[in-house]
């Protein structure tokens, strides 16, 4: 059996009800669900949650909440780990083993399901312990820099100033969308087993981290140009994300 839990707690202080909050006309949870059911590969898709508002908007969009997430997994201490955990065992608990999950993150309104099935046939085909979405950083962090106490510039690794970016390896990035988990190995580890890690690589415009008020603007203004603006309804359109 297939699964997509999607985590979606109350009480988030940088963006007040964020998992709900209405982007570009609808709760930005709508996109994760929608894309989930799109998929065509999940047996249930459960939101877990600490909130009956939320439960009753991630059920309206066709989400299942079986149950209402413990208060000590409600506040921003407790970890997305042991959400899952829940989540696994109470599944098994009421008598529905997953072989397979998938964690979607409820604020990723360009995730897209071509890509959640991609993540998908490659934890099967390769029997890897996780597949994570990623994405490329946008410049190479070898040349990052750090301020210190003085107010100067440092670099962290000074080796690389000479070297050109084109000969610097590339690296990743957690593209904050979702993540796929053999539940057997998941639940044996109490957490994502990072030994056999495969990725499934996003374009860098569809990763769009939203932890601020400045972030969920600048989400909305792209998901607007690339999506809207083209004709489209903004429904995770393949089409277009292709383009």
């Amino acid at each position: 059996m297939n699964i997509a839990i999607i985590p979606a707690r109350s009480g988030s202080k940088r963006i007040s009800n964020k998992n709900i909050k209405p982007f570009l006309g609808k709760p930005i949870i709508a996109y994760s669900i929608e894309a989930a059911k799109k998929t065509e590969i999940f047996d249930r898709i459960i939101v877990s949650t600490d909130s009956e508002k939320i439960a009753q908007i991630a059920e309206e969009y066709g989400a299942e909440v079986p149950f209402i997430r413990p208060l000590e997994l409600a506040d921003d201490r407790a970890s997305i780990s042991s959400v899952l955990v829940h989540a696994l065992n109470w599944l098994i608990e009421h008598g529905s083993l997953a072989t397979f999950a998938c964690r979607i993150f409820a604020t990723a309104p360009f995730i897209h399901p071509e890509y959640i099935r991609e993540g998908f046939m490659i934890l099967r085909e390769n029997a890897a312990s996780s597949v994570y979405s990623v994405t490329t950083f946008s410049s190479p962090i070898f040349k990052a820099f750090k301020i210190e106490e003085d107010g100067y510039l440092k670099m962290l690794w000074p080796k690389y100033n000479t070297i050109p970016s084109n000969d610097i390896p590339e690296f990743y990035q957690d593209a904050g969308q979702f993540y796929w988990i053999d539940c057997e190995k998941y639940l044996k580890e109490q957490n994502v087993p990072v030994r056999d890690m495969l990725p499934v690589i996003l374009p860098r415009y569809m990763a769009q981290d939203i932890n601020t008020p400045e972030d969920w603007d600048t989400a909305e203004y792209m998901y607007k140009v690339l999506f809207l603006s083209r004709g489209h309804n903004g429904s995770n359109t393949h089409e277009t994300i292709n383009e």
